[in-house]
């Protein structure tokens, strides 16, 4: 059976497609399961191995005793690629989804070469809004909640005319268990990504619906321009829009996974995905002292590092930051660039390196760049790093 046990919690999953065509990854919004993406999985299923699965507490997935977070959905994600031998693929998720989406993009970025984040925010809603919402399914059951979602689902004109094609949609939501739909719920009440979607480095796209009263156009414009080089895309439609515009969502992402990184990157996308990372990596104080510095005898230099350092090299999926990051600094230390060292040890951190990582870093060119280079960058380290050293 196509289950995964990971973490305390029984995935269900479904995986089909030629196996050597390019791995898509389907992933549900609240209160749906994989079934949702069905008009898209059915159209895109010659073209590309397509994986769906229930988000745990929905559908056939099970769910954990203990509360969890989105970090933990995008571990899900992660888990099953991991099972199933995926070293990347593209990733398009719908609202929950969506900030499944953006976890993955912010925290796993070499796993995946385009993501889309349709219908969705990094912050969705207010806290008391949830709250409610969890005190009345946990009071009332799921039953009560399915006029109500299908009215922010899909536009009045829409589910009048749409006779019983929505009737697995109901019929899911219905179904739920109403604690996995509160837990849920919790987990994106919970959850902020607003400033850290300014970091992904992987190409994507914002689909928004003009009549979403959920995660509004303007919020899939404001997603869209905080996210590097992202790209947006605006359908006549409510929440659902994969279900409501089934031929333009799908149309919407051949266009874009079919699009190569050339015709991604012009100069200016190549500049503000750059110059995203590089905010991540050395952290934004220092990036706008360097932008407040500028000069016209060093104006240009900046902008081919942003666009070229940054932009082409540092949003390369082939290599974790965290190694990049310990690349460099060996690097450094080899080559006597004392002001770049020290300017990679202080933004270490930011790539997830350890004081203990940066020791075995330095020994390691204590044999192949010479003792006194070595001593140089420990004493350097051991001023920058200082107690966490150790």
């Amino acid at each position: 059976m196509p289950y995964l046990d990971h973490a305390g919690v029984r995935l269900y999953y479904t995986l089909e497609g030629p196996a050597a065509a390019p791995v898509l990854i389907f992933s549900n919004s609240l209160g749906t399961d994989h079934g949702m993406w069905e008009p898209q999985a059915s159209a895109l299923a010659g073209r590309f191995r397509v994986l769906r699965y229930d988000t745990r507490g929905h559908g056939q997935s099970g769910m954990p005793a203990a509360p969890f977070t989105v970090a933990e959905l995008g571990a899900d994600v992660l888990a099953l690629m991991d099972a199933l031998h995926i070293r990347r693929a593209a990733f398009c998720g719908l609202s929950m989804g969506g900030l499944t989406g953006m976890w993955l993009g912010v925290n796993a970025p070499q796993r995946f070469t385009q993501i889309v984040l349709a219908n969705t925010a990094p912050k969705i809603g207010s806290a008391d809004m949830w709250n409610a919402r969890i005190d009345g399914v946990m009071r009332d059951g799921m039953a009560a909640l399915v006029d109500g979602s299908l009215q922010r689902w899909f536009t009045p004109d829409f589910v009048a005319g749409a006779g019983d094609s929505l009737d697995d949609l109901r019929a899911v939501l219905a179904g739920l268990d109403p604690r996995g739909y509160a837990a849920n719920c919790a987990a994106v009440r919970d959850a902020d990504l607003r400033e850290a979607v300014k970091t992904i480095p992987v190409p994507v796209l914002v689909i928004a619906g003009s009549a979403d009263p959920s995660t509004t156009a303007a919020q899939g414009r404001e997603l869209a321009e905080a996210i590097p080089g992202a790209r947006y895309r605006e359908l006549a439609a409510a929440h659902l829009s994969n279900r409501e515009q089934p031929e333009r969502f799908t149309e919407a992402l051949v266009e874009f996974l079919g699009s190569g990184r050339a015709a991604r990157l012009d100069d200016g996308a190549r500049y503000a995905a750059g110059l995203g990372v590089r905010r991540a990596v050395l952290g934004s104080e220092h990036v706008d002292r360097s932008l407040a510095r500028l000069t016209p005898l060093n104006e240009e230099f900046q902008d081919l590092i942003t666009r070229y350092a940054w932009g082409e090299i540092w949003t390369r999926e082939g290599l974790p930051r965290h190694t990049r990051s310990l690349l460099t600094i060996a690097m450094m230390v080899a080559l006597n660039r004392n002001e770049e060292l020290r300017l990679h040890l202080r933004a270490a951190a930011n790539n997830g390196v350890t004081p203990d990582e940066i020791k075995e870093v330095l020994l390691q060119t204590a044999i192949y760049c010479g003792v006194p280079a070595a001593n140089s960058a420990f004493h350097m380290a051991g001023e920058i790093l200082g107690d966490d050293a150790g």
